[in-house]
């Protein structure tokens, strides 16, 4: 069916452009899946760190926890004196960007901006659990940070793969086959064009070689009556003009 293939006339410059083609398809298509294979290869490392963070994030949520209620029970409501030392957050995020296989995956860091602004608080009683609270929160906010970019270029190297892999299927079994069957077709069309020419010029071979029968038989009849010199028959037969003697009387 032509749907099943390029629409393209047989000729040998298209089956140069074919080639072309196909070997570009190929290229292309060994290039996706290298990279599909790197992308999924990435993907699955970074599910694993998800999952390890995920689990570490649980207990680090409970050790910080545990550490407010310590430090409320030992220095009472400290809340009120922390909104006022803070002005500023200390703990920041940035981010950038990191290139995997060609796809730009946002990443989360965080940095401290400044000095502790609530330091001194805990001064009068509680100072020991209020630093224990500040660190375990500290690490908390961290792995929510780690935990954001994970889940970020999760998603975004789940897209990526889907796509990827539909161009790699899609090559595959529609492009490749179609410029495969599209080459056989120019063959095929040129083969026959071939075996068609050879039939031709055999056919013009036979008629010629009957036609070159018929004139040395018909220069025979003219010596015979003498119509003809030998000496002319000759030229004629030299220069190839069989067909003097044949229609000429």
């Amino acid at each position: 069916m032509s749907s099943d293939r390029i629409n393209v006339f047989p000729s040998r410059m298209a089956l140069t452009i074919m080639k072309a083609r196909l070997k570009g398809a190929q290229k292309g298509h060994s290039l996706l899946k290298k990279k599909a294979d790197a992308l999924t290869l990435r993907f699955r490392m970074i599910l694993k760190k998800i999952i390890e963070t995920k689990v570490r994030m649980g207990e680090v949520m409970r050790e910080a926890a545990f550490s407010l209620a310590e430090a409320k029970f030992t220095s009472g409501d400290f809340g009120h004196i922390v909104l006022q030392n803070v002005n500023k957050a200390q703990l920041k995020v940035r981010s950038k960007k990191e290139n995997v296989a060609g796809v730009q995956l946002p990443v989360f860091e965080h940095y401290l901006d400044g000095s502790d602004s609530y330091e001194l608080t805990g001064l009068s009683r509680g100072g020991q659990q209020i630093d224990r609270l500040k660190k375990n929160y500290a690490t908390a906010i961290k792995l929510l940070v780690e935990l954001a970019s994970l889940q970020t270029s999760f998603v975004t190297l789940d897209e990526v793969i889907k796509i990827t892999n539909r161009r790699v299927n899609a090559i595959e079994h529609v492009i490749i086959p179609r410029i495969e069957r599209t080459l056989a077709y120019i063959t095929t069309e040129l083969d026959e064009r071939e075996r068609e020419e050879f039939y031709r010029l055999k056919k013009i071979q036979e008629k010629k070689k009957k036609m070159k029968v018929a004139a040395e038989e018909k220069l025979r009849e003219r010596k015979a009556r003498g119509e003809i010199s030998r000496e002319d028959a000759a030229n004629l037969l030299e220069e190839g003009r069989d067909e003097d003697l044949l229609f000429t009387d």
